[in-house]
């Protein structure tokens, strides 16, 4: 009985450990940290400005962007006109600090444990996805606002007095919001449990845990890691050149997008793109100059190294980051593991993550007026931005990489002491 009874205490702290005050503990602080990031971006980009006290609402399209949701963007014009626009673009640094902050309050209750029942998880996961829900409908009820656009009228405002300032707003898709935020934290709690080699899983899948958590593991090291170096460039930068504000826009918002795009760019990948009309997005000014074309734009390094020679760098970069990645990988797999096993994992592996970087960082985003469907007027206001990966190619090269990086990570980590040798004595 006395067993029964310390079992049963053990149980209760434990699941106290991670109860509903832990899960809002751990929700609202994710919250937070996309607030602040998304609030601190759009500042430096300006966006303070915009009239009818839009900032707030401006904010909470921004995080509902980061979490995957669904934000339309709708206008009109009168009768014979309407306006039409549509973005899609992850602000990846504001998703980022969501997801790291989150993923770090969901393994914090289950460390120091080798097994847990999938009920026991799927329960912990549900109390955080609870208040998730409720940040969600909040956040898609507040994202909407209209703006009316000035438009350059050679008619001497014949045609504005008839068709009325143009107007373009936007509005948060409350149902999409709430599937596509919830299938993002259930993303974010299952990598979390994939990288974390102390949380603990359903028996069942332990035997897994050797070939997929190194993996995994390293991959999202080299992933923080480009984080990490782009950060110190952007800090530079942001020191030593004019418009400071513009690069930290860049940071606060969409870090991610530049650091992991160019990390593609160093394997060998190239990206298609083009910037049309008085509109962009955050972005580096050597970017913005190849992308700014009539046609639609090849972006590579080779491209770009006609512009600003230094971008060469992300060649050796890339290749010390993929190198560093494999040689994590294979000191935190077992030693009986074969370099050539090795080589294929990292291989799995860094496909994934590139084909995760193309589909994360594509930009597509396009405004225009349009009078009985016609086609785009207004000037200098209709305008396109769009950056696409040639897809194959980049995971074909990923694939190369992953091998060699794969097999020379694992000889270069037979050589330390690894999980699953045992010293002579």
């Amino acid at each position: 009985m006395s067993e029964q009874a310390s079992d049963a205490a053990t149980g209760t702290r434990r699941s106290a450990k991670h109860g509903w005050a832990a899960a809002l503990v751990a929700v609202l602080g994710g919250f937070v940290a996309m607030v602040v990031m998304a609030s601190l971006g759009l500042w430096a980009a300006g966006a303070t400005g915009l009239p009818g006290n839009a900032f707030p609402r401006v904010v909470a399209a921004v995080v509902v962007m980061a979490a995957c949701g669904s934000v339309d963007f709708t206008g009109n014009a009168g009768e014979l006109a309407r306006t039409h626009a549509d973005i899609s673009a992850l602000p990846l640094s504001v998703t980022l600090a969501g997801a790291l902050v989150i993923a770090a309050g969901f393994l914090r209750p289950l460390r120091h444990r080798a097994i847990a029942s999938a009920r026991e998880l799927a329960g912990w996961a549900a109390r955080l996805a609870a208040p998730w829900l409720v940040i969600l409908i909040v956040l898609a009820v507040v994202a909407r606002q209209d703006f009316e656009i000035p438009i350059q009228d050679p008619t001497g405002g014949f045609i504005e007095g008839i068709l009325g300032a143009p107007k373009v707003g936007f509005r948060a898709n409350v149902p999409l919001t709430v599937v596509y935020g919830l299938l993002w934290l259930a993303a974010v709690l299952i990598l979390a449990l994939l990288v974390s080699r102390g949380a603990p899983l359903p028996a069942r899948l332990v035997r897994f845990q050797e070939s997929v958590r190194p993996a995994a593991y390293a991959m999202v090291a080299l992933l923080l890691a480009c984080v990490a170096v782009g950060l110190v460039i952007g800090l530079v930068v942001a020191a030593t050149r004019s418009h400071p504000a513009r690069t930290f826009a860049v940071i606060l918002l969409g870090l991610p997008n530049v650091v992991w795009f160019s990390y593609t760019l160093g394997l060998g990948a190239s990206w298609d793109g083009r910037v049309d009309g008085p509109f962009g997005l955050p972005m580096p000014h050597v970017l913005a100059q190849v992308l700014r074309t009539p046609d639609i734009s090849t972006v590579n390094l080779s491209t770009l190294a006609q512009h600003d020679g230094r971008v060469w760098w992300a060649l050796p970069v890339a290749a010390v980051l993929t190198l560093g990645a494999a040689f994590v990988m294979a000191l935190r797999s077992p030693a009986r593991i074969r370099a050539w096993q090795h080589a294929l994992h990292m291989t799995v592996a860094l496909v994934l993550t590139v084909l995760a970087i193309c589909l994360l960082s594509r930009i597509s985003a396009h405004y225009g007026l349009s009078l009985l469907g016609l086609g785009d007027i207004g000037g200098g206001l209709a305008g396109q931005v769009s950056l696409q990966p040639r897809l194959w190619t980049a995971l074909g090269f990923a694939a190369l990489w992953g091998l060699v990086t794969g097999f020379l990570g694992a000889l270069l980590a037979s050589r330390r002491h690894r999980r699953g040798e045992v010293a002579d004595r």
